[in-house]
């Protein structure tokens, strides 16, 4: 009968996917295999995300709390950044895998940004002894090491509620970037799913991206550098480099 085909062809799937999904060793994610232990805790479908207050060309949703910042706790927030350009990031948890990756990364090329009047804060929903411990826990066994950028502690969840990179389902946050700008004006959104980490050459080329256009007043086309060509935003202007290109 069709009732008896139907729950024969279901139990086939639920075979095949526990073979593929191999969900005895991981969880599943859109983009792979993330956290060990986790398998069936929630369907991908299932994630949900917190309503974002972080809005491009608006004012950066406030924020402050407790982080480690050379190695002592201190108390900071979005205001203390004012007048300077900010690379405002998330990541899910700390001792665990991509994470030390980027902010490794972003700390030991923390002189570039500072070049370029930039300051880098990177935040989770650890506590800030849990943020302690990771960096005095050497590199070589996972941990941070030294830190030339602030550790910013979220037990409450509301930055990263506020800045929509919670996972509510998950208890932690995708890995989230925002650049504000000098004025404290959010221009810029970068959102990866777990098992993927980010570029400090693009956030480097990014927040290089948007000073020059603050003070010259062009834009910036695709793939541009510093030194690169470009355009005048007027019908004629804009002329002169589409010209030289073509």
């Amino acid at each position: 009968s069709y009732i008896m085909k139907t729950k024969r062809y279901f139990k086939i799937g639920l075979k095949l996917y526990g073979k593929s999904a191999n969900v005895k060793n991981c969880h599943n994610y859109a983009g792979g295999h993330v956290y060990p232990g986790e398998a069936f805790r929630v369907p991908v479908s299932d994630h949900s995300l917190h309503l974002s207050k972080a809005k491009i060309s608006k004012p950066a949703p406030h924020w402050e709390g407790t982080a480690v910042i050379n190695g002592e706790f201190k108390e900071t927030k979005l205001s203390d950044y004012q007048g300077k350009y900010l690379v405002f990031f998330f990541y899910p948890l700390d001792f665990t895998f991509v994470c030390p990756t980027e902010i490794i990364a972003f700390s030991d090329r923390m002189h570039e940004f500072q070049a370029i009047n930039t300051e880098v804060v990177a935040c989770s929903v650890d506590s800030q002894f849990t943020h302690l411990a990771w960096i005095n826990t050497p590199r070589k066994q996972g941990g941070l090491g030294k830190m030339r950028i602030p550790l910013l502690s979220d037990l409450t969840h509301q930055i990263s509620k506020d800045y929509g990179v919670y996972l509510e389902d998950q208890g932690h946050t995708l890995r989230g970037l925002f650049i504000i700008d000098d004025k404290g004006t959010l221009r810029q959104i970068t959102m990866n799913d777990l098992p993927v980490g980010r570029s400090v050459d693009e956030t480097l080329r990014l927040v290089q991206a948007f000073q020059y256009t603050d003070k010259h007043g062009e834009v910036c086309p695709a793939g541009w550098k510093p030194g690169s060509d470009t355009i005048i935003p007027d019908p004629s202007g804009k002329l002169k480099y589409f010209d030289k290109l073509n």
